[in-house]
């Protein structure tokens, strides 16, 4: 039986919370265990504990009815406190199983265990703490991910060559905010392109923080010779697609919703709507054969699509260059190792067919703003044609 949106929905909150709770409680316990062993008393420690395992969700539960600083602050401190669970988690892990294997063979004894445990809970929590440190600076660093990519197709109108700037996962909201789109609007203006292409998730989950300090005012984009375009990611669906669309739009950014435009030079865009869509209760996504059934097959076809699914199937068609974006390149490591098996192609530029496939890392970050082993970008990509 296939289950709604909403049961679906219902599923995987309760799946997210119950990791959430029984993490918090492992890592409640190893700290407190560490602490009260030595002797030490532990109220303060659980006090702050509590507090900080809270935040996130109480800043999100807050942040659909009650946006504000106060809830900004909370996002942010919670966002931080995701990563020190999972950090943390794997450093007590790894420090439990190492334990468990040392004991048939005695090489702690227990008088020193006490002691032992103070020291790893001192050790863990202080190297988690450079990691975010660390990871914050990574993050508010962006990078220029440059590409040249060639098509055997020509361009109209004697153009041999397009500048697009394409930019995924800003996700606005409590933690990406006005300073960003500045940074933003500084390197895509630095590129100097013709077009200027956003892959989704434009919008991090509700709109109440975008729409209280008018975020996307602040993107500032240079003159365009093709314009700017947009798609819809699985974040604009979370956070109200029947407000997030009208409100980017107010900015001079046209979001394609399964539409196919044709540039002056000959280039075709297809736009494609996310993929939630289609368990999504009055939205629907129409399928690529459709989309490509009354393009001029001749002509460079570029292709957005958000998540980077079906990229095999590419090859069969006359798409010249998919963009998508999505997986953040795990924005954490080691989650990247788990994006890289969940997808033929999780981060970089990799050819099916004779199709060019480039997933983004995303200009931004969902949960903690920091990156590991990762880094924001934003994408600058030459698309050349045949010039004879």
């Amino acid at each position: 039986m296939d289950l709604t949106r909403r049961q679906q929905m219902a599923i995987f909150l309760t799946v997210v919370l119950t990791v959430y709770i029984l993490t918090n409680l492992y890592l409640w316990f190893k700290g407190r265990r560490a602490l009260s062993g030595a002797g030490m008393s532990t109220t303060l420690y659980n006090v702050v504990f509590i507090s900080l395992a809270s935040t996130y969700i109480l800043g999100k539960f807050l942040e659909h009815s009650y946006s504000s600083l106060f809830t900004d602050i909370l996002s942010v401190i919670g966002g931080f406190w995701m990563a020190f669970m999972l950090y943390g988690f794997l450093a007590w892990l790894t420090a439990d199983i190492l334990l468990l294997i040392q004991k048939p063979f005695h090489l702690i004894s227990p008088e020193t265990l006490p002691k032992l445990r103070l020291w790893l809970f001192a050790g863990v929590t202080s190297g988690i703490l450079l990691l975010i440190i660390i990871g914050f600076f990574t993050a508010i660093s962006p990078v220029t991910s440059r590409y040249v990519i060639e098509t055997d197709k020509k361009f109209a109108g004697g153009s041999e060559q397009l500048r697009i700037v394409a930019v995924s996962d800003i996700h606005l909201g409590s933690v990406i905010r006005k300073r960003s789109m500045r940074h933003l609007s500084e390197m895509i203006t630095r590129e100097n392109p013709d077009l200027v292409l956003f892959l989704g998730d434009i919008i991090d989950g509700s709109i109440g923080p975008v729409l209280r300090g008018d975020l996307l005012s602040s993107l500032q984009l240079p003159d365009l010779r093709y314009g700017n375009y947009a798609i819809t990611g699985n974040h604009e669906f979370i956070g109200d697609l029947h407000k997030s669309i009208p409100y980017i739009e107010s900015k001079g950014i046209r979001v394609l919703k399964d539409e196919v435009i044709r540039l002056d030079n000959g280039v075709q865009i297809i736009g494609r709507i996310d993929r939630t869509a289609m368990h999504t209760p009055g939205s629907k996504r129409t399928s690529l054969d459709t989309l490509l059934s009354g393009i001029d097959r001749n002509a460079p076809v570029i292709l957005l699509d958000h998540q980077p699914y079906d990229l095999a199937a590419l090859a069969a068609t006359p798409v010249d260059l998919q963009l998508s974006g999505h997986t953040h390149n795990g924005q954490m490591w080691p989650i990247n190792l788990i994006t890289d098996s969940m997808f033929e192609l999780s981060y970089g530029h990799r050819m099916f067919g004779k199709t060019h496939v480039i997933v983004s890392s995303g200009f931004g970050l969902w949960g903690p703003r920091m990156r590991l082993g990762t880094r924001a970008e934003i994408l600058s990509i030459t698309l050349k044609g045949r010039s004879e």
